[in-house]
C-alpha cells in the first residue's frame, strides 16, 4: 500500500520528527512541520493507516538493565528445506534474547542480534537453545566491543 501515498514535504517532515521523539504531542508536532496540531493529527493517522509507521515504543537502557553483551551470531542450518526452515523461525520466535534476526545469501543462512546479561549468558544461548536444537547445523558468535553508532533512523529525505 506504501507505492499508492504519496509522500509530500510536510509527511517525510512529520516522519523525521517523530524520529527523533515519537512522544511528541501534534501541538508540537504542527510547530516543527508547520501545521495545525488536527493537521498533524489527521496526517500521523493516515501514516500509520498506510503503514509508514509500525508503531511506537522506548528505547530502554540495556547495560542499566543488566544486559551487558550484544552479540552478532552466525547460524547455519543442517538441511536447506521449508521444514527445517519453519522449525528454526518457531525457535527464534521464542527466545527473547534474540532482538533480530536475518535470512542470508552467501556461507550463512541466518544473522542473530542478541543481548545477554554476560558471557555465561551467552554461552547457554549459544549451547543450550542454538546448537541444541536439531535444525542447526553450526553457530559463530561475535562480541561486540564496542557501539561506533545506534541511530535506528530511517535516511529520509528532506526537501528544503
Amino acid at each position: 500500500m506504501h507505492a499508492m501515498v504519496h509522500l509530500d514535504s510536510f509527511d517525510l517532515r512529520l516522519l523525521f520528527a517523530l524520529q527523533d521523539d515519537a512522544r511528541l504531542t501534534n501541538q508540537q508536532l504542527g510547530e516543527r512541520v508547520g501545521l495545525s496540531a488536527s493537521q498533524c493529527s489527521r496526517r500521523r493517522a493516515a501514516l500509520e493507516a498506510a503503514g509508514f509507521i509500525r508503531g511506537y515504543r522506548a528505547e530502554l537502557a540495556a547495560e542499566a538493565l543488566g544486559l551487558r553483551v550484544l552479540a552478532f551470531i552466525q547460524v547455519t542450518l543442517t538441511a536447506h528445506s521449508g521444514t527445517n526452515s519453519r522449525r528454526f523461525r518457531d525457535l527464534l520466535a521464542m527466545v527473547e534474547e534474540i532482538q533480530e534476526a536475518y535470512a542470508m545469501t552467501g556461507d550463512t543462512d541466518y544473522l542473530l542480534k542478541a543481548i545477554v546479561p554476560d558471557l555465561k549468558g551467552l554461552s547457554r544461548l549459544v549451547n543450550e537453545t542454538l546448537l541444541a536444537h536439531d535444525s542447526v547445523a553450526r553457530v559463530r558468535s561475535s562480541i561486540v566491543l564496542e557501539k561506533l553508532k545506534d541511530s535506528g533512523r530511517l535516511p529520509l529525505q528532506q526537501e528544503a
